[in-house]
């Protein structure tokens, strides 16, 4: 009985967060109310309460969840078995462009939602740290293999590529400059290695 219970009330949060995530997507963080949570996962205002704190709460579990996943636990763990330069950056960058397909237009709500809202930065940042993991991982194994052009350490490194694959980076080339996500992807296979390699 306990373990039904269990099950039910995970499914119930489940609901609650797909509930929101659609919500804060396709209406922004400010427009959507917890009552419309409620209504679109089909519960009551106080489970969404008790599921997530709130909006905030359930933001802030999106992000946590998105970051802490096994897929990109093992992402990052191949990112250091690469022996190639070339390779290793290209991994990266097709990484990158396929978590941003799947997370654009929530981040999106998220990053016009943290200028005037503190605890959505403080959001935000969880989302930034996770890649910037992932770029720092990147940065050292390129440092290690003596990949780097003069004068570009792994700290630089780990900038330069934050330059080219943070999500406001992507955010720039797909919205305010029209590019396709192919033809980003093709133009980071050109601009990221120019930037950290020896010509």
């Amino acid at each position: 009985m306990g373990t039904r219970r269990a099950e039910n009330a995970e499914q119930t949060r489940r609901a609650i967060l797909e509930a929101a995530r659609r919500l804060f997507t396709e209406q922004g963080y400010f427009a959507t109310k917890v009552g419309d949570i409620a209504a679109e996962a089909r519960v009551s205002v106080a489970w969404v309460h008790a599921a997530g704190g709130g909006k905030s709460g359930l933001l802030r579990a999106l992000i946590e969840n998105g970051v802490d996943t096994d897929d990109n636990a093992a992402a990052v763990a191949h990112l250091a078995t690469i022996s190639d330069p070339a390779a290793l950056v290209g991994f990266l960058i097709t990484a990158t462009r396929q978590r941003f397909e799947v997370w654009s237009g929530l981040m999106r709500q998220v990053a016009a939602a943290a200028p005037q809202d503190d605890g959505v930065r403080e959001i935000q940042e969880i989302a930034h740290e996770g890649l910037r993991g992932a770029l720092r991982v990147t940065a050292d194994r390129l440092a290690e293999m003596g990949a780097l052009r003069d004068g570009v350490d792994a700290r630089h490194a780990t900038d330069l590529l934050w330059l080219h694959l943070s999500n406001t980076a992507y955010f720039l080339r797909t919205d305010e400059l029209g590019w396709t996500l192919d033809e980003s992807e093709k133009w980071l296979h050109q601009a990221v290695p120019a930037a950290l390699f020896t010509p």
